[in-house]
């Protein structure tokens, strides 16, 4: 199969050693071949091979394996993938199954020697892709902080079923970003707490850099995971206000008709007024039926203004 890998050599290492970083990208590198000539661990092999890892840290005698997860939006759908990093002594190891743009500056220093990157060894590259991988949740929550005031934005002007659904779907999302990325947590702090014969003294200082950024990763989820829980009583809450309206406008109608129907029930009964001078006399005048009319209007308009008076629409 073929193998398409880049490799830099650095003639200046802090320790006057000479360090070979090797970037493999894609699935096509035959993994059987690195397993024999570098020593790695069957598991190790499976490991790199199984694209559902939860991110770990295994430290060995001859390196460390390091498994990432890198999380992208597109189109409002959440997209993972692995990338696994193999620390040895003067060497890197990195697999990813689809190529992207997350580690193009890191190439771009490397290829122009400027800064840390090309004097110290090679743990401190690590370091830096551990923080390029980290970066793309800060991207990542970026968006979902926009997404969710878009929502809030709806929820106020006009809520409807399919903000719920968004909902949702968006804390789905931040379970299952929450969940990948809480075991870096452990990443980081192991190897910036941990000695380790592969990790230099000087270089544990920029990975408990990255610990912070990752403990500051998770409070954001855990603070949109609790807006996002909000809104979904927020949206409850705002069908059982618009409920409470539309009630509140068919009580008062039915409260309005209530003295009108009352009216109207007692001038049906059939009472013949030429049987006795009691039985509706009203009948038989000539005003009788625009004044019931009237003051049937006249009662309306009434109840109208006391309800308008204490607010009650």
């Amino acid at each position: 199969m073929k193998r398409t890998e880049r490799r830099w050599e650095n003639n200046h290492s802090s320790r006057g050693r000479k360090n070979h970083i090797l970037f493999t990208r894609g699935a096509e590198c035959r993994i059987d071949s690195l397993e024999k000539h570098l020593g790695l661990h069957p598991l190790v092999v499976e490991d790199i091979l199984n694209s559902e890892q939860r991110p770990k840290v295994e430290e060995f005698e001859e390196y460390i394996f390091i498994t990432l997860k890198m999380f992208f939006l597109s189109h409002k759908q959440m997209i993972a993938q692995q990338f696994n990093i193999v620390l040895g002594k003067g060497y890197i190891l990195t697999f990813q199954r689809h190529p992207n743009n997350v580690f193009d500056d890191v190439m771009k220093r490397i290829k122009s020697g400027k800064g840390r990157i090309r004097t110290m060894d090679s743990d401190y590259l690590v370091y830096r892709l551990i923080d390029a991988v980290i970066d793309t949740y800060f991207n990542v929550i970026e968006k979902v902080g926009d997404m969710v005031e878009a929502i809030e934005d709806r929820l106020v002007e006009d809520p409807d079923e399919s903000i719920l659904y968004d909902v949702h779907s968006l804390k789905r999302d931040m379970i299952y970003l929450r969940r990948s990325i809480w075991p870096m947590r452990e990443v980081v702090g192991s190897l910036s707490r941990d000695r380790s014969s592969m990790i230099n003294t000087e270089t544990e200082i920029f990975f408990r850099d990255i610990y912070d950024h990752t403990i500051q990763v998770i409070d954001m989820i855990e603070t949109f995971r609790d807006m996002l829980s909000g809104m979904l009583d927020l949206y409850l809450s705002s069908l059982s206000n618009r409920m409470n309206e539309v009630m509140k406008v068919l009580t008062i109608i039915a409260t309005i008709f209530i003295p009108l129907t009352f009216i109207a029930g007692i001038y049906g009964m059939n009472f013949d007024p030429d049987a006795s001078p009691l039985n509706m006399p009203e009948l038989n005048w000539i005003y009788g039926y625009p004044v019931t009319l009237i003051g049937m209007l006249i009662i309306s308009l009434i109840m109208l203004f006391y309800f308008r008076r204490k607010k009650w629409f």
